[in-house]
């Protein structure tokens, strides 16, 4: 009877999808480069199911990412929008959200892909990696929160895996500000041993305070896991986390295989800390890092081999991406711990080079797209959004959107891509825009800013970890740099006025283009059309921690539930 029962369960499932909206399940890694893949060239890294993927559908060589850091880059997936549109980009240093206790975040009157398809009826539900704000005013008001952005199910991280979650792995968060305030403590604190007065005192108090309180105690404010809107785990237990994800998504597909419903997937891998998980550990050819992208690649076949028992691959769409390049500058003793971008310059937080914002793009849906087809021509994380809205038969009015329906040209009803132009953020900053001429096989890409590599000659910002956008940290271009990406992917050879007979018209149509970009975003009282009116989501006074904002198991400050929901 068990035997009976499971051959025609998926075969009930068909029959009732013939007529049904698809499902989509949307998978997007974290900081992983587009080298870091076979199917895109790597030959030492074994990922077979991502491979698989990619040869029973559509693989997109050039699909882009709208921004080269977390924050931006997954606003602008879910909005189909550049993420300054809702006061996403940063202004300066901090380009990513920095603590669950800020007050920045999406904000809550935007629209996801998520929203729209709820409205058309899908459950909706994400698992995994978050990062776009929690709170607002108060603990527990949720503005920010998935569920306020068109996801009816949540489980993950409300904010992103990093170093300090993992004791022994030093910090991401601002360490030379923590290195300064630790110091100012200790010179402070031997001043009161020596001159014993109540205002220095204070001063070490305060001091602590502002040190110990935020940055000391980080794994217990952002190291933690939600359950929809309530903290399961504070602080969360790493070692566990891949196996708990892929748990949560599979069962989330089992419960909806019988209604249309959208996942997104979103891996913690292969963002640092880099997981040691037994059975991984020590098996890949590239140390800690080859380790985590093999794991990674199994979570993906064990998503793929759910669908495909359940009867469901003929209406499911799955997509797999990462969310911008690898960090080619993160690195220690033990070997290289961010990723690989190929052929491609640059990496992680740069916003010009294809090395940050040119990732893995592949779309899987038998009997629907291709087999094995390949498109060469411009893409975007953000025409996730019209795609999506296009299969559900969403026809109803929407605001402006940077993206376009990909489905032509994933059919192969289409050979060119809509987008002629695109630009190219780091943070508020235009860093560059490409041009696709039509009739012409060149992908033309102007760069009016280049972040500075330290130290000099390197291929990255060794010394700061990450480049940077604005002041001293980059050079301006006066003409642009200009490259050809269709002859020249690495950007290792400019052209000028002598080599290229179009020179002149690639700066006036780029420049047009701009212009017609920037008449579409609201400007602000200085009439500046460089930054949006917006809010802005990424300033200090909405990064910083805030005790009211700390997501809490409990009563705060005394927070703390270990993974199986006992008070710890």
């Amino acid at each position: 009877a068990k035997l009976k029962k499971k051959h025609v369960c998926p075969l009930l499932l068909y029959f009732a999808q013939v007529d049904r909206k698809p499902n989509f399940i949307l998978m997007i890694v974290d900081d992983m480069g587009i080298g870091d893949v076979g199917c895109y060239g790597n030959d030492t890294i074994r990922t077979p199911n991502i491979d698989r993927l990619a040869s029973e559908g559509v693989k997109l060589n050039q699909h882009i990412a709208a921004a080269p850091l977390c924050t931006p880059s997954r606003a602008a997936f879910l909005t189909g929008r550049y993420a300054l549109r809702s006061g996403m980009g940063s202004t300066g240093r901090v380009q990513v959200l920095l603590f669950l206790g800020g007050s920045g975040g999406l904000p809550p009157n935007e629209t996801t892909f998520a929203k729209r398809l709820q409205q058309q009826g899908y459950t909706t539900g994400l698992v995994g990696k978050w990062h776009l704000g929690v709170n607002c005013e108060r603990r527990g008001d949720h503005c920010h929160h998935p569920n306020q952005h068109g996801f009816s199910y949540f489980y993950g991280m409300p904010f992103t895996l990093f170093n300090d979650c993992v004791s022994g792995e030093g910090t991401d968060v601002l360490a030379d500000l923590q290195h300064t305030l630790r110091n100012l403590s200790l010179m402070l604190g031997l001043g009161l041993v020596t001159l014993v007065r109540v205002i220095l005192f204070l001063l070490v108090w305060l001091t602590i305070t502002v040190w110990y309180v935020p940055f000391v105690l980080l794994p217990t404010w952002n190291c933690i896991i939600m359950r929809n809107q309530e903290v399961v785990e504070q602080p969360m237990t790493v070692e566990t986390l891949p196996q708990r994800l892929l748990g949560e998504a599979q069962n989330f597909i089992k419960r909806n295989a019988d209604r249309p419903f959208l996942l997104i997937f979103s891996l913690l891998h292969v963002h640092v800390p880099l997981f040691e998980t037994p059975g991984f550990a020590g098996r890949s050819r590239h140390g800690r890092y080859g380790d985590n992208m093999e794991e990674m690649d199994w979570i993906i076949g064990k998503v793929t081999e759910t669908v495909d028992s359940l009867g469901l691959a003929n209406n499911t769409l799955m997509y797999f991406t990462s969310d911008h390049g690898g960090h080619i500058e993160d690195a220690d003793a033990r070997g290289q711990k961010g990723g690989w971008n190929g052929i491609y310059k640059g990496g992680k937080a740069m916003g010009g080079w294809e090395g940050g914002i040119r990732v893995p793009g592949i779309f899987r849906w038998p009997g629907r797209l291709p087999a094995g087809r390949v498109v060469d021509e411009p893409t975007s994380l953000m025409d996730l959004y019209p795609t999506l809205k296009y299969l559900a038969q969403d026809t109803q009015p929407d605001r402006l959107l940077d993206g376009y329906n990909l489905m032509p040209l994933l059919e192969g009803a289409a050979e060119r891509s809509e987008h002629e132009f695109m630009l190219h953020y780091c943070g508020i900053y235009l860093n560059a825009v490409r041009w696709h001429p039509p009739g012409s096989d060149s992908i033309f890409k102007v760069h009016f800013f280049t972040p500075n590599f330290t130290p000099p000659g390197a291929g990255g910002c060794y010394e700061t970890k990450v480049c940077l956008c604005h002041g001293d940290y980059v050079t301006h271009h006066n003409p642009p740099l200009v490259y050809d990406l269709f002859h020249d992917p690495s950007e290792s050879r400019p052209l000028t006025r002598d080599t290229e007979p179009r020179f002149a018209e690639i700066l006036e149509q780029t420049a047009k283009a701009v212009e017609r970009h920037r008449s579409t975003l609201p400007q602000n009282q200085a009439g500046d059309s460089h930054t949006a009116s917006v809010p802005n989501q990424m300033s200090w006074e909405k990064i910083l921690w805030r005790p009211w904002l700390q997501p809490c198991c409990g009563t705060f400050p005394f927070c703390g539930f270990e993974f199986d929901g006992r008070k710890s």
